[in-house]
């Protein structure tokens, strides 16, 4: 099993930027895919962004071009810098990996509990 820790949620005006980070820890062979989806009450989970263990990344349409993903394999922990935040992304955002235990074993997934990004003046 894969834990997922989520910081750097918060308050923050609209314009303003805000840089999330999660740390996955415990026993995996590999992390293949860290990515960012969030949710607001009554809506279904939306992606934001993902990226491969090799720094392939993929965006939802919205979040190009204010958000950027990044991920540091050693520290086992993917990032997102929010920039222009917008009111409407206010949501619950939370951490999901992809993992395998061995090289040709299943692909298991682990999420987060989640960080709330409030964007409000």
């Amino acid at each position: 099993q894969v834990q997922l820790v989520e910081t750097g949620g918060g308050l923050v005006q609209p314009g303003g930027s805000l840089r999330l980070s999660c740390a996955a820890s415990g026993s995996a062979f590999r992390i293949n895919v860290m990515g960012w989806y969030r949710q607001t009450p009554g809506k279904e989970r939306e992606l934001v962004a993902t990226i491969s263990i090799g720094g392939s990344t993929n965006y939802a349409d919205s979040m190009k071009g204010r958000f950027t993903i990044s991920r540091d394999n050693a520290k086992n922990t993917v990032y997102l810098q929010m920039n222009n935040l917008k009111p409407e992304d206010t949501a619950v955002y939370y951490c999901s990996a992809k993992y395998q235990f061995s090289p040709a074993g299943s692909e298991y997934n682990s999420w987060g509990q989640g960080t709330q990004v409030t964007v409000s003046s």
